[in-house]
């Protein structure tokens, strides 16, 4: 009786693992086949099959499903190249950053500004200098502006590369404000921030303000080193966002972002300016200036 309730539980266990590898055989061949099938549609379908397609790839979040996009790179419609830009930002550094750094001199605007919004997602050492230029030759002022917003989320945080990130957004800023460089303005005040905030925390993402809720569920970060400290480059950008804040004439967005920047650096010489500004009429910079000093520590 023994030996064959033991005959039933191996018996049981023996068809347990071969329905698993069954199930994993079978789930893999599926995969397969839809690969296949995008892969199909890439080559030889419409337009508008390609761009499904690369939204499906897009949403796969493989490294396997992104190769079968990279043909669409060079494809002669616009709006499949700029989807295709989307779809292989899963692969492994450096063929993505190789196969979208091309597309900053594409054509058509929206592609090349979807391949800049792209490499600041990727975040390779080698589109530093791409973005930069970019950001200062362009003919659009749109592609130039998501080219500085790219600066700011890039992860190569050596001091050579912040220096030059981080110097030419504040060239930006040393410019007059005005309606047609509003957006250009408000993303390179924005990046400065982000390069601090990816310094000073190791979080790429960015909200402000936070929540409108009480300081006790607000992140706050005051023990952290200020980043002039260890970084000259914020040295630099320090003066010129206290400037941008301080100007009535600039938009509501830069000066927003400009005091999240003063935040994200942490430097107790702007606890002043962000003060000046808790009880501003714009009560979204009042909150992002209230959660700025909350990362601010004690005169260092």
């Amino acid at each position: 009786m023994r030996n064959m309730r033991e005959y039933r539980k191996r018996l049981c266990l023996s068809l347990c693992v071969l329905g698993a590898v069954f199930f994993l055989a079978t789930a893999n061949t599926f995969a397969q086949s839809n690969l296949d099938d995008l892969r199909n549609k890439i080559t030889n379908g419409s337009v508008e099959d390609k761009r499904n397609a690369l939204l499906t790839i897009r949403n796969l979040r493989t490294e396997d499903a992104s190769r079968i996009a990279v043909p669409a790179i060079n494809d002669p419609n616009e709006l499949v190249r700029a989807t295709a830009v989307s779809a292989v930002v899963f692969l492994l550094n450096p063929d993505a950053a190789e196969l979208l750094i091309p597309l900053l001199k594409d054509k058509a605007e929206f592609v090349r500004s979807e391949a800049a919004y792209a490499l600041g997602e990727v975040g390779y050492y080698s589109v530093t200098e791409p973005l930069i230029q970019t950001l200062r030759k362009d003919r659009s002022a749109s592609v130039r502006a998501v080219a500085a917003a790219a600066l700011g989320k890039t992860r190569n945080l050596n001091s050579f590369d912040v220096l030059l990130r981080v110097s030419v957004l504040v060239q930006v800023l040393k410019q007059k404000p005005t309606s047609a460089n509003e957006y250009l303005r408000r993303s390179s005040s924005r990046s400065i921030g982000q390069i601090a905030q990816i310094l000073r925390t190791g979080m790429r993402r960015v909200v402000t303000p936070q929540n409108f809720l009480p300081e006790k569920y607000k992140y706050k970060n005051p023990d952290a080193e200020p980043m002039t400290k260890s970084f000259p480059a914020f040295r630099i950008a320090l003066p010129i966002l206290i400037k941008v804040l301080s100007n009535p004439k600039e938009a509501d967005d830069v000066r927003r972002e400009a005091a999240f920047a003063l935040g994200a650096i942490g430097d107790a010489s702007s606890r002043k300016v962000l003060s000046d500004h808790l009880s501003s009429p714009d009560i979204y910079l009042a909150e992002i200036c209230k959660e700025a000093l909350l990362n601010i520590g004690r005169d260092r």
